[in-house]
This record gives C-alpha cells, structure tokens and sequence, in this order.
C-alpha cells in the first residue's frame, strides 16, 4: 500500500490468538511502516516482539504495566513506548477496561545511548506548528531512535492549506473530528480513524469539529513534523 489510504479501524476485522489477552486489527500495511491496534483485555498478554523491526507503542486509552525483557513500565494513557527489535514485550492490566494501544512496527534503529523505554505526553515541551497547531515528541531522537519519530499533534478548528512532507506517515486520529483532503477527496475523520501518507503525498488535514483533533503520529525517516513543503500543492493547483 504506497498510496494514500484512509480507513477506520472500527470498520475491519481482528483476531484474538488462543491463549491471549489481545485483540489485534492490521490498519495499515505501508511497507516500511505497518501500524495495528491492539485490545488488552484484563490479565497478562502474551509475549509479543519483533526480531527485525522496532515497534513503537502509544497509549490511546487505559492503564497498565508494561514488562520489556523482565523490566516493569507503567503504562498511562499519552504515553508513548519504544521496542528495540528482537526485545520481547507483554502488558499486564490489572483493570477492568481494557488497554487501546495503536502500534507502529518501523525499521530497526542503532543502539543509542540514552534510550527510554516510555514517554509520556504530558512531560514533553508543546512546540508550535503553526498559529492553529502545536505537537509533542514522544519517540524520537531523544529517546534513543534515530530512524523513526512518534509524535502527538493538536489542531485547533481550521483548515491549513495542502501540503506534502518528504518522509513516509502513518497516522491515527485519537480525538475530534473532521475531513482527510487527498487527490481532490474528501474523507471523513472520527476517533479510530487511519491513514498514511507516502512521501510528497499532497493532503490536508481539516479540524471541523468544535474543540481541537488530536493526531497521533508516526513517521520514517525521522525528522520534524512542523516541516511542510507547499510547492507540489501549488504546482498541482496551476497545471
């Protein structure tokens, strides 16, 4: 799939495997980026993990308990999780609700020191977008990856003018409402919403909801979400 796509993952099938505490859904297939939503039920997972790829983990919903190789992490809704290839991972929930993770499965990253295994969105500074959008890093970087930033954006109502980035994005829409502008569509956009956008993809995300849209996001290779090119989208406009 390296075309545009948007799809909800209410809309498509998933599978428990015997045994687990985890309803899984493949949303979105990208190649390079492959993003699922994971249910955990109350009681401990299996083990889960990747030997050749990083995965990279955001709370959208729930409370739990991580255990990476052994180690405990607590796990709060915001909060963003970076799985090194070949570590092997389980979430424990000790509730009653379940825990909604969106994964993003990306390629492997170097060893880097400084790595933190969880991020939390309240502790990371707001850095501004533009006048109507503000993001926080969770995994980038400064947690220890090199090749993949996870980010969470907020945007106010408004409608931005289109644009394209150079990296490949996967996306998932955690609160508000409003409408994917792609190759002259116009796509609704409600919590559980999925897309992904290949690289110099011209789009447009518009907030038409009262209050502001929260986006998850994840993109390869790493880089900074504020960076937009309006040129594709002004060549397409005059052609």
């Amino acid at each position: 799939m390296r075309q545009a796509a948007v799809v909800s993952e209410h809309d498509l099938d998933g599978q428990r495997p015997e045994g687990d505490t985890t309803f899984e859904k493949v949303t979105i297939d990208a190649g390079l980026l492959e993003q699922r939503v994971l249910r955990f039920a109350p009681g401990r997972s299996l083990e889960r993990g990747d030997d050749e790829r990083d995965e990279l983990l955001y709370v959208v919903s729930g409370a739990g308990t991580l255990a990476l190789d052994g180690e405990p992490h607590p796990l709060e809704a915001d909060t963003g999780v970076y799985i090194r290839a070949g570590e092997r991972y389980s979430v424990e929930n000790a509730g009653l609700d379940e825990v909604l993770v969106v994964s993003v499965a990306s390629p492997p990253g170097e060893d880097r020191d400084g790595r933190r295994v969880t991020i939390r969105f309240a502790e990371q500074p707001e850095l501004r977008a533009d006048a109507k959008r503000t993001f926080r890093y969770l995994v980038n970087e400064d947690a220890g990856c090199a090749e993949v930033t996870q980010f969470v954006g907020v945007v106010e109502p408004c409608r931005a003018p289109d644009h394209s980035h150079t990296y490949d994005e996967v996306g998932f829409i955690v609160e508000g409402q409003g409408i994917a502008h792609i190759d002259g569509e116009q796509i609704p956009l409600r919590p559980g919403s999925c897309f992904h956008l290949p690289p110099e993809q011209v789009h447009c995300i518009e907030n038409t909801g009262p209050g502001v849209m929260r986006i998850l996001g994840v993109f390869h290779p790493s880089g900074d979400p504020a960076s937009r090119s309006y040129d594709a989208a002004a060549a397409r406009a005059t052609s």
